[in-house]
């Protein structure tokens, strides 16, 4: 399992690629691969959005999200899971987060990236700041899912 907070963009083709081809001890186990990648819209609440910073507490954020692949790991019959998550300035089209769950069945690898995804989006501690042409705005809420 890997999970990490990044600062830089990211390519998440690449990444589940790169983690993949590195998981040996697990090759000819799995069946299955769910990949979830989040990107920024250039839109939010009707109105344009140019950027979005992303912040996140140190220490507390990736404790969370261990806490939440712990949990998928308990609850689903999955092999492994990466999460990745952008922290700074975002632009539309940049890939702000990665999940994939591999098992050797479809069901579990679905099931298991929906609820590390749920619960990162409602309750995993990032916060949003949207740059619009009139200024600046804390996302407030999610988008429903």
């Amino acid at each position: 399992m890997l999970i990490e907070i990044r600062p830089q963009p990211f390519d998440p083709w690449r990444e589940v690629a790169h983690y993949q081809g590195n998981m040996l001890d697990k090759q000819g186990k799995f069946g299955a691969t769910a990949v979830f990648v989040g990107t920024m819209r250039d839109f939010n609440e009707g109105d344009d959005v140019q950027s979005m910073t992303l912040d996140h507490y140190s220490g507390m954020t990736e404790k969370h999200l261990l806490s939440i692949c712990d949990q998928a790991f308990e609850k689903f019959d999955i092999l492994d899971a990466l999460v990745l998550h952008r922290v700074g300035k975002i632009f539309p089209n940049d890939a702000i987060v990665l999940v994939a769950i591999w098992s050797a069945h479809r069901a579990a690898a679905y099931e298991a990236n929906r609820f590390v995804m749920e619960d990162l989006k409602s309750r995993a501690p990032f916060w949003k700041k949207e740059t619009l042409k009139e200024g600046e705005r804390w996302v407030e809420k999610n988008t429903p899912g």
